[in-house]
């Protein structure tokens, strides 16, 4: 059998290598064509590449960047589960873990997409020719051309430890939102209508967190900022339940006030503005007003709390209190409708009374 001397000279054609990332050849539309089985870059013109030992020295670089990416990544997804909230001090650690992981990731990605950039890839100048805006063949063509030159310059094919480290950074930072979405619930159901005051629970005073006597809170025009004992650090249960504490002399108590609920002319009112929640804390002593600082809310501290100005819609709530058996003031029941801005839990609490009654 004679051999064909025209085979001799053709070359053995090979199937190209299936490359992470990208698309599976079809024949001579794939989108990467086919290129020599070797490692060494196709010599475009005008294109200058780095000598092989600085393309060397880069791609471990970025590579590491790459990978502290992804520890950085997967410690903020263990960070957000790892510190809660609820106190100054928790919350602080969390923000700081969260802050400093998600940083990490980030700068480390671009610093290795910039070192990627920077020592990989070629430099060599552009020009773009003006055309039609129509798009012949011949365009299509050069496009097609150009993708392929970028492709294969920017080092993807090439360089399998920069693909794969980079694909590797890349996959958390994508479930990240998927993490946070965690915050949108779930729903508060009923836990907007009340707050952790009990029957018996003690007032603390806020910042010293100390009980308080009564005989010792005697000076009329004297007012306290209180918090419940056993929360002081709970910043959740701080946001309803928080008091101000208003001692009164007996005659200047108006009937818009519950006397069964106070003791010794000694009223406790929801710190929370019923307009937006700001704290209501500013008290002028003549006029016994109480004045929201946001928004101007004026409260009648002598008459139940009642509304005289701004856009507040409703009193500030009024805690009943009493005194244990060693005269510490405390709480003898939670608020009877809901603290704050209550446009959304209300109407919820009000139809719930309507099923009661």
């Amino acid at each position: 059998m004679t051999e064909n001397p025209n085979d001799l000279d053709q070359p053995e054609e090979r199937v190209p290598r299936r490359v992470i990332g990208t698309p599976p050849p079809r024949g001579d539309d794939s989108v990467l064509g086919t290129r020599p089985a070797t490692d060494e870059p196709i010599v475009y013109e005008g294109a200058k590449f780095p000598d092989p030992v600085t393309a060397r020295r880069g791609e471990r670089v970025a590579a590491l960047l790459f990978l502290v990416s992804f520890i950085a990544a997967v410690a903020f997804i263990v960070s957000y589960v790892a510190f809660q909230v609820g106190t100054i001090d928790r919350t602080q650690v969390s923000n700081l873990a969260l802050g400093a992981s998600l940083t990490v990731a980030l700068l480390s990605l671009a610093a290795g997409v910039v070192v990627w950039v920077r020592q990989i890839m070629p430099k060599y100048s552009l020009v773009q020719e003006r055309h039609p805006m129509s798009s012949p063949r011949e365009v299509r063509e050069e496009v097609e051309k150009t993708f392929l030159q970028g492709a294969d310059e920017s080092g993807f094919v090439r360089h399998k430890l920069l693909r794969r480290t980079l694909l590797l950074a890349a996959a958390p930072l994508g479930l990240l939102p998927l993490v946070l979405l965690k915050d949108l619930g779930p729903l508060p159901g009923t836990s907007l209508r009340h707050t952790v005051w009990k029957k018996g629970r003690r007032l603390l005073v806020e910042g010293t967190s100390q009980p308080i006597r009564a005989a010792d809170f005697n000076s009329p025009g004297g007012i306290l900022s209180i918090v419940p004992d056993g929360y002081e650090n709970n910043l959740n249960a701080l946001a309803k339940a928080t008091l101000i504490l208003i001692k009164f002399r007996p005659e200047d108590l108006k009937p818009g006030t519950k006397l069964n609920w106070t003791y010794d002319s000694i009223v406790a009112y929801s710190k929370i503005c019923t307009h937006v929640g700001c704290p209501a804390a500013l008290y002028e002593q003549t006029t016994h007003h109480i004045l929201c600082p946001c928004h101007q809310s004026t409260f009648d501290a002598a008459d139940g709390a009642k509304v005289i100005f701004g856009p507040a819609a409703r009193p500030l709530p009024q805690l009943p209190i009493g005194v244990d058996g060693e005269g510490y003031l405390i709480a003898q029941s939670d608020f009877d409708v809901p603290v704050g801005p209550s446009f959304w839990e209300r109407g919820d609490a009000e139809a719930e009374a309507r099923g009661q009654a």
